[in-house]
């Protein structure tokens, strides 16, 4: 289960759980939710209900399927904030200062130094260690950084999904954070790293397919980086 991060710290127990769910699989309904933790609908509706008091999430009309609407819960902007977003606007106002006085390409090899110094770091460090190790030590960086994310296994290799933009407000203004993410992910876990779902283009994750036959050995990945 996902850590409480520092924004939930009044929403602990199921109240935090909820909220947690909520980002990672928006929107999602009271039954489902309930299916989840193992709980009656009814209690679940009375942390809903009090979310909803605190404005945190709201509810919209689904349509699933041939039948009536259904009602699913969201987060709202206010619920959105509660998780990390370390990057947001002090970042920002250092990256336009950067692209006035540098222009928009010195923005681009910030980023690109950034990511490359942290998979130096992790190669340094895990780079003969087996593939799934690489994997484990990409999620904790991305985990620490506030990113929400999770790996599945299945078919010919892994997902990756991120959950949670911590710098979506940069992202937003400088999408060349995403791109050298994906080159980073590449670099640390070989090119067989492809990103299909992405935040910013309105999917509720960024999730990349990870085919584990495109990993290449450590130096192979030093060598071409």
């Amino acid at each position: 289960m996902t850590a409480i991060t520092p924004g939930l710290a009044g929403h602990k127990g199921l109240r935090g759980d909820v909220l947690v769910e909520l980002k990672r699989a928006q929107p999602v309904t009271a039954t489902e939710l309930a299916e989840l933790f193992g709980v009656t609908t009814n209690a679940i509706r009375r942390h809903l209900k009090e979310l909803e008091v605190e404005q945190l999430i709201e509810h919209v009309r689904e349509q699933r399927g041939q039948g009536a609407p259904t009602h699913a819960f969201r987060l709202t902007d206010r619920g959105e904030a509660l998780f990390p977003r370390r990057y947001d606007k002090e970042l920002t106002a250092v990256l336009e200062f950067l692209e006035r006085q540098s222009g928009r390409d010195a923005v681009r090899r910030f980023f690109e130094e950034r990511f490359q110094s942290k998979a130096d770091e992790i190669l340094g460090r895990f780079g003969d260690a087996p593939f799934d190790e690489r994997v484990v030590a990409v999620v904790e960086y991305l985990r620490q950084e506030g990113f929400m994310p999770d790996v599945s296994v299945g078919g010919e290799g892994m997902r990756l999904a991120e959950h949670n933009c911590a710098m979506h407000v940069v992202a937003q203004r400088y999408p060349e954070v995403c791109d050298t993410e994906l080159t980073f992910l590449t670099t640390v876990l070989g090119p067989g790293v492809q990103r299909d779902r992405h935040i910013a283009d309105g999917c509720n994750a960024c999730e990349y397919a990870i085919t584990t036959h495109g990993a290449t050995d450590a130096s192979a990945t030093e060598e071409h980086a």
